[in-house]
């Protein structure tokens, strides 16, 4: 078995999930059934596999090259209905306005 660590990006929870794939059976087919039946993700929702930190997961051959415990991550597809995405672009969409801080005089 091939044991990969798994996440979904922009996630408030960030932590890894840790999956295994045989050995035998390694297709990015295989690695995205499994790693979305784990995490709770639609298939349909992914719009790509990241291999950390920026190496983009494509084909068979790929996913032939991962080594135990390699990290990698779900990177979903922009959607106003996926509750993934709108607790990532909550954060990003406050304005960051501190009232005190702007009183300050230098």
């Amino acid at each position: 078995e091939l044991v990969l660590k798994v996440r979904v990006q922009n996630l408030k929870d960030n932590d890894f999930i840790e999956i295994e794939l045989d050995r035998q059976e390694l297709t990015y087919q295989d690695l995205l059934r499994v790693s979305c039946c784990e995490l709770g993700v639609n298939p349909e929702q992914v719009e790509k596999i990241r291999k950390l930190p920026n190496t983009l997961v494509r084909k068979d051959k790929d996913v032939a090259r991962l080594q135990d415990f390699q990290e990698l991550e779900l990177v979903l597809v922009q959607s106003a209905s996926s509750p993934f995405r709108n607790a990532a672009a909550a954060l990003s969409d406050r304005p960051c306005y501190h009232s005190r801080a702007a009183k300050l005089t230098y």
